[in-house]
C-alpha cells in the first residue's frame, strides 16, 4: 500500500497530563494548596512531533491511546496539529497513559507521576515498513524497545537517520544503540546505563563502544553537549522567565529534528534546539510555549546564556 511521504516519523509515547501549579513543592508528609490546574496533551514523542509540525514539517506519529476521554483528548490534539495518524491505534478497554505533574512556581521545576498500561505497547508485528521508510527521519524514545529496534533497522537499511530521545532505562535498550545516529539523552540516562559519570568520557564511550554516530546529552538549564566526529560541541542554555520546565526536552528534540533536516551545522542546531526548549518553559504544560522559528532565532541573537565553564572547557577529541 502506498504511503504519503513525510519529513519525520515518530514512534513512542503520548500522554494526557494533569498539571498542578503550587507555590512550592511540599516536604514529604506536607500539604500545599493548588494555585492552578489544567489538563493538557503531552508525551515524549508526541510533543516532539507537534514541535516538528509547528515548525512546518510533515509528520507521522505511531503510537497507541486508550478508548477513554484522555485518549480522545490526545487524538484530538494531534489531529488539530495536522499529524498523519494512520498508524496511531485506539486500544479498546485500556486506559491512556497519564501523568500528574506538580510544578513548583518558585523555580518552574516539575515533578512527574505517571503510569502506562502494558496494552499500549507497540508490538513489532504491528509496524509497517513503509510507515518508516516513507519518512526522511525516524524519531524514537525507545519505550517499546523491540518495536523501536525493528523500526531503526528498517531506517538504517533505507539510509534514514535515527534520532533517539532517551530518558528512562528500559530493559535491553542497549540493543538499539548501534542503530541510532543521534542519541541525545537526558543528563542522567547515559551515566546510569554505562556507570560512567564524566560527561565527556561517557559520550566518547558511546561513540567507541556502541558505534553511536553522534551521542549527546541535554543538561537542563546548562544546555546541551554533543560529541561528533572526534569533537565536542557545547551549547549553553538560554536565560528565560521560567514558568514550567515540562516538555522542554521533548521540544528540544523536535527542534533538533528540524535542524538536521534543514542541514544546519551542529552549533546552530544545538543553539536553535536550546532556544526552542527555553521558550517552551515560559508557559505552562508540555506544549504550552512552542514558539516559531523567528522567535527562537531572536532569542539566539539577543538572549543571555547559562554558561557552565565545566562544559565550556570540553577536551578536543
Amino acid at each position: 500500500m502506498a504511503r504519503a511521504q513525510v519529513d519525520v516519523v515518530g514512534l513512542g509515547l503520548n500522554a494526557t497530563d494533569t498539571v498542578l501549579m503550587v507555590r512550592e513543592f511540599p516536604a514529604l508528609g506536607g500539604k500545599e494548596r493548588v494555585m492552578a490546574s489544567s489538563v493538557q496533551a503531552g508525551g515524549q514523542v508526541a510533543t516532539a512531533m507537534v514541535t516538528c509540525r509547528r515548525l512546518g514539517l510533515k509528520v507521522r506519529y505511531i503510537g497507541k491511546v486508550g478508548d477513554d476521554p484522555a485518549g480522545r483528548l490526545q487524538l484530538a490534539s494531534l489531529r488539530r496539529e495536522g499529524l498523519d495518524l494512520v498508524d496511531t491505534k485506539v486500544v479498546r478497554g485500556a486506559p491512556s497513559q497519564y501523568a500528574t505533574i506538580i510544578v513548583d512556581q518558585a523555580t518552574g521545576e516539575r515533578t512527574i507521576f505517571w503510569d502506562r498500561d502494558v496494552r499500549l505497547a507497540v508490538q513489532p508485528k504491528e509496524l509497517k515498513p513503509l510507515a518508516i521508510t516513507s519518512a526522511r527521519l525516524l524519531h524514537l524514545d525507545c519505550c517499546d524497545v523491540e518495536a523501536a529496534l525493528v523500526a531503526a533497522r528498517w531506517a538504517r537499511r533505507a539510509r534514514i537517520p535515527v534520532v533517539a530521545d532517551l530518558d528512562t532505562v528500559y530493559k535491553h535498550v542497549e540493543k538499539l544503540f548501534p542503530y541510532i545516529d543521534y542519541l541525545i539523552a537526558s543528563t542522567h540516562f547515559l551515566p546510569a546505563v554505562t556507570g560512567r559519570a564524566d560527561p565527556f568520557k561517557v559520550l566518547k564511550y558511546m561513540a567507541r563502544e556502541h558505534r553511536v554516530r553522534t551521542p549527546g546529552m541535554t543538561l537542563g538549564r546548562d544546555g546541551a553537549l554533543v560529541y561528533q566526529a572526534g569533537r565536542f560541541f557545547y551549547s549553553p542554555g538560554f536565560v528565560v522567565e521560567t514558568v514550567d520546565t515540562t516538555g522542554a526536552g521533548d521540544v528540544f528534540h523536535g527542534a533538533f529534528d528540524y535542524a538536521l533536516l534543514a542541514g544546519w551545522d551542529m552549533t546552530r542546531a544545538l543553539d536553535f534546539s536550546n532556544a526552542m526548549a527555553a521558550l517552551n518553559c515560559t508557559a505552562l504544560g508540555a506544549r504550552g510555549g512552542i514558539k516559531s522559528i523567528a522567535e527562537a532565532e531572536h532569542l539566539m541573537a539577543t538572549g543571555t546564556r547559562h554558561v557552565n565553564s565545566a562544559y565550556r572547557r570540553a577536551p578536543i577529541g
